[in-house]
C-alpha cells in the first residue's frame, strides 16, 4: 500500500486533493512551529520585519519566472504531450473510457514531453541565475525602495538576509518543474511532501543555525529548505523519465505556446507581487513589527486556503486542462470542485473567526511574544477572515480560465483588484494600522472573486449556480450551527479552567472547536449534505475495510 502511495497514479481529485491538503496541512503546522520559534525567540519586532522584509524580492524573482510559467502553461503543454491524462471519478462520473492512442504517437508525444521539459528547466534555470545574480549585486539600492522606513543599520541587515535568500529561487525554480512533472502524471504524494522539506529546512534554521550565525542562520534555513524542496521531488521524476539533458531552443513550438500563455500571467503575478512590496513598503513606515503581525495573521489565515482552496484547484487542474473542450464535462468538474471547497471553508471560516484568540495564545503565546502583540494579531486576522471564501475560490476559478488557455483575462482583472487592493491599504492603515492592511486584502479578494465568476460565466454560460447555491445555504445553516456551538462550549468550559495557562487555552479552544465540527457535521447529514456524503465515500473507497467489504459483495454476485 505504501509503495503504491509513492508510485501510483491518484486518478481522483478527492484523493489526490486530499494528499496535497493533508500535506499543506503538516506544512502549514511546521510553518506555525516556524513561526511560534521565530515569535519566542525574537518578538514581533525590528528583527521579524527584517527576516520578512528579506523574501520579498527573491520570492518575487521565483514567482515572476518560474510561477507564470509553470502554472500558466507548462502543466497543460506537458499533459498533452504525454497524453496520459485518465478521468477522475468522483467529481467527473461521466469521463468513464479512455482515448485510444496508437504506440507510435504516444511514444512520439512523451519524447516531445520530455524534451519540452528539459528545454523550460534550462531556460528557467538560465533566467534565474541571472536576476538573482543581478538582486545580490544590487540588493543594496532596492532595499532603499522596499522599506524606506526602516532606520540605516535596519537596511543594511535587510541586504544580507536578502543576498543570501537569492539562492534559494535556483532550487526552487529546478524543483517547480519537477513538480510540474509529477503533477502532469499525477503523482501527487511525492509533490505534496515538498513544501513539508521546505519548512523543515527553515525549522533548522531557526533552531540550529540561528545559534551559530546569528539572524543570518534564518536566511541560511530558507536556502536549505529550497534544496530539500528540490531533492524530494528528483527522483521520481527520473524514475517516469526524465533525463537532464542541455537543450536550449526558443524555436520549439511548445516553449512558445508556454510563453504565449506564461506572458499575461506574469504579469498577473507582477502585480500580485508589486501589491506585497507596497504592503511591505506601508508596513515599514508603521510601528515596528508591524510586518511581522501581517506576515503571521497573513499564515494562519493561508492555513484554510492554502489545504482546501488550492489543494483541490491543484488536484483538478490536469483535468480541467484534458477536458476543456467539452462544455458539459467541465461544468460538471467545476461545480463538483467549488462544492467540495466551499464545504470545507465555510466551516473553518467560522472556527478561525471564533477561535482566534485561542488559536493565536496557543500558538504564538510564548517568550517575547506578549499580549499587546496578541491583541494586533487577533484584529488583523479577523479582516483576513472576511475573505476566506474568496479566496479559496480564486485558485480554481483562475485554473479554469487557464484550461481553457486564456490567461489574459485573470490578469486583467487581477489588475483591477491589485488597484483596489493598494489605493484601500494607503488609506486604511492610517486609520486602523496594520489591521488595516488586512482589510484592504479582503475587500480586494472578494472583487476578484466576483469578477472573475462574472467574466467566466459570460464567457462559458451556465455555471451549475443553483446546485451551488443550493449546497452554499446548507454549509451555511451547518456553519450557523457551528458557531454557536463553539461559543456555546467555550461559556461552559471556562469556569473549569485556568485561562491564564497555555493548557486551559488549548483546552478551551479543542473542546470548542471538536463542538462546533460535530455541530457542522450533524446538520449536514440532517440537510443530506452530497458533498458530505461525497468525500466520505472517496475515503472509505481508499480503505482495507472498504475494499475487503467491495470484495465481498462481488463475490456474492458471483463477480
Amino acid at each position: 500500500m505504501i509503495k503504491k502511495l509513492f508510485n501510483g497514479q491518484i486518478n481522483s481529485i478527492t484523493i489526490a486533493a486530499f494528499l496535497v491538503a493533508l500535506s499543506s496541512l503538516i506544512s502549514r503546522f511546521l510553518g506555525i512551529f516556524r513561526d511560534r520559534i521565530l515569535g519566542g525567540e525574537f518578538g514581533l519586532g525590528d528583527t521579524l520585519d527584517i527576516y520578512y522584509a528579506a523574501f520579498r524580492i527573491p520570492d518575487l524573482v521565483f514567482n515572476l519566472l518560474v510561477l507564470g510559467a509553470l502554472s500558466a502553461g507548462f502543466i497543460p503543454v506537458f499533459t498533452s504531450l504525454i497524453k496520459r491524462t485518465p478521468p477522475l471519478t468522483p467529481f467527473i462520473p461521466a469521463l468513464s473510457g479512455r482515448v485510444k492512442i496508437s504506440g507510435g504517437e504516444q511514444e512520439e508525444g512523451t519524447k516531445q514531453a520530455w524534451q519540452l521539459a528539459n528545454n523550460v528547466l534550462n531556460i528557467l534555470g538560465l533566467g534565474l541565475i541571472i536576476l538573482s545574480g543581478l538582486g545580490i549585486i544590487f540588493a543594496p539600492c532596492l532595499m532603499k525602495l522596499i522599506v524606506p522606513g526602516f532606520a540605516p543599520d535596519k537596511q543594511a541587515l535587510t541586504v544580507g538576509l536578502t543576498r543570501i535568500m537569492f539562492l534559494s529561487p535556483m532550487f526552487l525554480g529546478i524543483s517547480s518543474v519537477f513538480g510540474g512533472i509529477l503533477q502532469s502524471f499525477k503523482r501527487f504524494f511525492i509533490y505534496s511532501l515538498s513544501p513539508i522539506m521546505y519548512n523543515i529546512g527553515i525549522i533548522i534554521g531557526a533552531l540550529y543555525l540561528v545559534p551559530l550565525w546569528g539572524v543570518y542562520g534564518l536566511a541560511w534555513g530558507v536556502v536549505l529548505g529550497a534544496l530539500m524542496h528540490m531533492l524530494i521531488q528528483l527522483p521520481m521524476a527520473v524514475k517516469l523519465g526524465f533525463r537532464y539533458v542541455f537543450r536550449i531552443s526558443f524555436r520549439d513550438s511548445n516553449i512558445r505556446k508556454i510563453g504565449l500563455m506564461m506572458i499575461p500571467r506574469t504579469m498577473s503575478l507582477a502585480i500580485s507581487q508589486v501589491n506585497l512590496l507596497i504592503i511591505t513598503v506601508i508596513a515599514s513606515t508603521l510601528a515596528g513589527g508591524s510586518l511581522a503581525v501581517f506576515n503571521f495573521a497573513n499564515n494562519l489565515q493561508s492555513f484554510p486556503v492554502g489545504i482546501f482552496g488550492i489543494s483541490f484547484a491543484v488536484a483538478a487542474f490536469p483535468t480541467l486542462s484534458a477536458i476543456a473542450a467539452d462544455r458539459k464535462k467541465l461544468i460538471s468538474g467545476f461545480s463538483s470542485t467549488i462544492r467540495q471547497i466551499l464545504f470545507f471553508i465555510v466551516p473553518a471560516t467560522v472556527l478561525l473567526l471564533t477561535l482566534r484568540a485561542q488559536i493565536i495564545r496557543v500558538l504564538f503565546g510564548t517568550g517575547r511574544f506578549d499580549w499587546q502583540d496578541t491583541i494586533l494579531t487577533i484584529d488583523t486576522l479577523g479582516f483576513f477572515c472576511l475573505s476566506l471564501f474568496a479566496q479559496a475560490i480564486i485558485p480554481l476559478l483562475v485554473r479554469m480560465f487557464y484550461a481553457r488557455q486564456n490567461s489574459k483575462t485573470p490578469f486583467f482583472i487581477g489588475l483591477i483588484s491589485i488597484a483596489v487592493n493598494i489605493v484601500l491599504s494607503l488609506w486604511l492603515a492610517g486609520l486602523l494600522g496594520v489591521a488595516g492592511l488586512a482589510l484592504a486584502f479582503s475587500i480586494a479578494s472578494i472583487v476578484n472573486f466576483i469578477l472573475l465568476w462574472l467574466v467566466l460565466r459570460l464567457e462559458i454560460g451556465w455555471l451549475d449556480e443553483l446546485r451551488i447555491l443550493i449546497s452554499t445555504v446548507k454549509f451555511s445553516a451547518a456553519a450557523i450551527a457551528c458557531g454557536a456551538a463553539v461559543q456555546g462550549m467555550k461559556l461552559v468550559i471556562w469556569p473549569f479552567i485556568d485561562m491564564t495557562k497555555f493548557w486551559g487555552v488549548l483546552t478551551q479552544g479543542l473542546a470548542a472547536g471538536f463542538s462546533g465540527i460535530i455541530a457542522y457535521i450533524i446538520i449536514c447529514l440532517l440537510l443530506r449534505s452530497e458533498e458530505l456524503f461525497n468525500f466520505w465515500s472517496s475515503i472509505r473507497r481508499r480503505l482495507p475495510v472498504g475494499k475487503i467489504e467491495a470484495g465481498d459483495q462481488g463475490e456474492a454476485r458471483g463477480i
